[in-house]
């Protein structure tokens, strides 16, 4: 679940390179809204482009949709295969039985999908767009491996970041 979640969550709100398709000529109005939003609320618009405040709005919920879909996937999942394993726990070993409980698996998973689609998504759109772009890369253009090394410092340290508030998240909401 981690893996999988942990990729999305670093892919899809701060890709450093857009990997949008080409938009259908029969797409919608919603679809060419959310197209035309950037990649990150917080990107810097290059090439004579530039976003409005609303187009920036939409970086921000597209992201949030994603990553509540991934989030809740993943805890779907994760969460399954955590309560089967507990289950053949118990059934190998009785003592055990009153120790470790099932988890809830819908409860825990949308909760695991809203905390991606709210703190994940909004903190690496501020990483991406603000640290990395705006405040890092003008600082370290000319040194390509020490801003490199303090990007993937200060992302780590959101993982790390995440990882506590997911914890504080889950006692919130009473799922932990």
């Amino acid at each position: 679940m981690a893996i999988v979640a942990d990729f999305m969550l670093v892919w899809l709100p701060a890709p450093t390179v857009s990997l949008r398709s080409p938009l259908a000529l029969n797409a919608g109005p919603i679809a060419k809204f959310f197209s035309n939003c950037p990649d990150n609320a917080f990107q810097i618009a290059l090439g004579g482009t530039s976003y409005s405040f609303i187009q920036r709005l939409g970086a921000i919920a597209r992201n949030a949709a994603k990553l509540f879909a991934v989030g809740t996937s993943a805890s779907l999942v994760g969460t399954g295969v955590t309560n089967a394993l507990i289950k053949a726990r118990k059934t190998v070993d009785k003592s055990v039985a009153d120790d470790v409980e099932e988890l809830p698996i819908v409860s825990t998973s949308v909760a695991y999908g809203v905390y991606m689609a709210v703190s994940s998504n909004l903190r690496y759109q501020l990483l991406a767009g603000v640290i990395e772009q705006r405040i890092l890369e003008p600082l370290l253009h000319q040194h390509k491996v020490i801003l490199s090394a303090l990007c993937f410092a200060v992302r780590t340290g959101n993982t790390y970041l995440g990882s506590l508030l997911w914890v504080d998240y889950a006692r919130l909401v009473g799922i932990q």
